[in-house]
């Protein structure tokens, strides 16, 4: 599929997910024992066949540049084309803003390299959003269709509604009414994945530009939908947004669930991440280990139930871990007590020490803490 190019979005950033996104973005957030959220939706494109992809950031990024590299992991480390970094766009500073209002804007400030791309037509998509998905039959549903824009939607709610979009279609299979936000009265929720011709994309950028629009879905479908036909291509499969802490601990704990990792990772569509070559994981002779995701590298001698352990995880003898979210290098010391605790990346929990959160309610301990 080498006439569709993707662009995706990593510089949202959410309140509501705290200490996950102190020091990273929403794309960076690690998910599953070894991926990140940005994994799903690059490995989706690479699995359609595309062959160039834009990433465009703003703050925080160096976790996803780290993470990235050079796109080698994706196949997408190439001399033409592959996985392109795009940096923080000259308008924020020209506003007086450090912060992106949009995707429109955000889009305008790499319009040349939008000019430059080989492809006639483009995919946008957001990236925190965890779900594999038939990119190739929704651009060949976009192509025959003829419309101008083709939405990827879903019958399922997975957002809060304050920040989803959704659409009413017509007795023509078109879009005939959109709303950004509010309580949900229409017919699906967008996924936020748009496919159009680099030619209308480029239009639509010059327009909002030079009249101080910012938003895809306010300005653009439903500031526009009266002049633009919008499609909607439907995927009623698993898919979870990652918005909030809460959020990210259910999703993730959903991933105990053989069918939605039956869903999520397929042989034939499979979700590539960096590899760290990391050893097997040693269980110690007195190790209990049930219903738990574990990744390699990990050493347990103690007590682990319903847990996901990434990369490089320490769990000492007679330390208990259940319902809880480990993520990489994390040291769990001797006779601790950890429930419902979503542990980022080199957390240390010393001996003795009992963490206590609820399913509503992690506890999130920040990158690099010591407790």
């Amino acid at each position: 599929m080498n006439n569709l190019h993707g662009i995706l979005f990593t510089y949202q950033s959410n309140a509501n997910l705290r200490e996950l996104t102190e020091h990273r973005t929403i794309a960076s957030i690690p998910y599953g024992g070894q991926y990140r959220i940005i994994d799903f939706m690059l490995s989706n494109f690479v699995n359609a066949g595309i062959t160039d992809v834009g990433v465009l950031m703003h703050e925080s990024y160096q976790s996803l540049l780290d993470h990235l590299g050079s796109g080698k992991d994706w196949d997408l480390s190439r001399k033409w084309g592959g996985l392109k970094i795009l940096p923080p766009f000259a308008y924020a500073k020209k506003r007086g803003s450090g912060e992106f209002r949009g995707e429109m804007e955000a889009l305008g400030g790499v319009y040349t390299y939008l000019q430059q791309i080989r492809q006639e037509y483009v995919i946008l998509s957001t990236c925190d959003l965890v779900a594999n998905l038939p990119i190739a039959d929704f651009f060949e549903s976009h192509l025959k269709s003829g419309a101008d824009i083709t939405a990827v939607c879903t019958h399922t709610p997975i957002a809060a509604p304050e920040s989803a979009t959704y659409f009413s279609i017509g007795p023509d299979g078109l879009v005939s009414d959109v709303l950004c936000g509010g309580h949900k009265s229409l017919d699906c929720e967008s996924l936020d994945i748009y496919i159009l011709s680099k030619s209308l994309l480029l239009s639509l950028i010059d327009y909002c530009v030079s009249h101080n629009l910012t938003s895809f879905s306010r300005d653009v479908l439903l500031g526009m939908g009266h002049s633009l036909s919008i499609h909607p291509c439907f995927y009623d499969g698993y898919a979870a947004r990652i918005q909030s802490k809460t959020a990210y601990y259910s999703k993730s704990i959903e991933l105990f669930d053989p069918t939605v990792r039956a869903s999520l990772f397929r042989p034939d569509q499979p979700i590539r991440t960096k590899d760290r070559w990391d050893p097997s994981t040693y269980y110690g002779p007195d190790a209990q280990v049930e219903d738990a995701l574990v990744a390699d590298g990990c050493i347990i001698e103690g007590t682990v139930k319903n847990s996901i352990l990434f990369r490089g995880v320490r769990i000492k003898k007679g330390a208990s871990v259940e319902n809880c979210i480990l993520m990489q290098d994390t040291s769990i010391q001797e006779d601790a007590v950890l429930r419902c605790v979503i542990a980022d990346k080199s957390v240390t929990v010393h001996s003795g020490r009992m963490l206590m959160g609820h399913e509503s309610y992690p506890l999130v301990l920040a990158k690099g803490q010591s407790v």
